[in-house]
């Protein structure tokens, strides 16, 4: 049984995953959509770039909110460079998101090859520390992915332009500081990979329900094991997602004899 102590890092870290999963799964939707998977990864990797330079930096470091909108700079940029290149090399735009991906690691990891603390805070940025976020922490990304949700249940077809990117580059900016590198990229895409095969509105909550369980049962381990959080949910998220789609054609023809019943 857990205690009231356990329970109070729980319920945050948990209210994290749900907001990280609250813009991700539609989000990752329209990345399997346009089949540029790794974009997540390059411009998670990007914003912890603009992050790592807060860090180091004493002169940006004593600057109001600059582990914010240091990442969110280097978000946007990264982001409209890509939907730069989508009009001018779309045959070759995963391999140059890629090869972004690629450079933005390599250039974290010469910043902080001489920093004491380098290696922790790549670890950190990349593996996350959710198991440590607190409520105040929650209260910026609650109020971007409200205005995002709302954007998009507005406005629609924003996800299909170039409005798009910029959305990304907002919630991946944010996400990374909670969650770290690897979740960002497993909330965006396992979900959405889970029902990349239904057809309908009556796939969003499945994919939610998978993504719930990827981070409920991931921190329960994590806790209960004192295993990493970030590895344990990435985990728990890849076989939310594998059992789905193994159990998906079943569920799919069960459903379809009983409408024929209904008939």
């Amino acid at each position: 049984m857990f205690d009231l102590d356990l329970l109070s890092i729980l319920l945050p870290a948990f209210a994290a995953g749900i907001l990280v999963l609250s813009t991700h799964v539609l989000l990752g939707s329209q990345v399997l959509k346009r089949g540029i998977i790794f974009i997540d990864l390059a411009i998670a990797q990007v914003a912890a770039l603009g992050a790592i330079i807060a860090h180091t930096n004493h002169e940006l470091e004593h600057l109001p909110y600059a582990t914010v909108w240091m990442p969110a700079l280097f978000a946007l940029l990264g982001a409209g460079f890509i939907a730069w290149l989508a009009k001018r090399m779309a045959d070759e735009l995963e391999a140059i998101i890629g090869c972004f991906y690629v450079l933005s690691a390599v250039a974290a990891m010469l910043l902080l090859s001489n920093d004491p603390h380098g290696a922790e805070m790549l670890k950190q940025l990349m593996s996350g520390q959710i198991l440590w976020v607190n409520w105040s922490q929650l209260v910026l990304p609650a109020v971007v992915s409200g205005l995002v949700l709302a954007i998009i249940a507005l406005r629609p077809t924003i996800l299909n332009g170039a409005g798009f990117y910029l959305l990304f580059a907002l919630v991946i900016t944010l996400s990374v500081e909670l969650v770290g590198v690897y979740l960002v990229f497993s909330s965006l895409i396992l979900p959405a990979l889970a029902v990349n095969k239904l057809r309908g509105k009556g796939k969003w909550p499945l994919a939610y329900l998978v993504g719930l369980l990827g981070y409920g049962i991931g921190l329960l381990l994590s806790a209960s094991f004192d295993l990493p959080s970030g590895a344990a949910i990435v985990a728990t998220l890849a076989v939310s997602t594998i059992a789905f789609r193994l159990l998906q054609p079943r569920l799919l023809r069960e459903s379809s004899i009983t409408k024929v019943e209904a008939n």
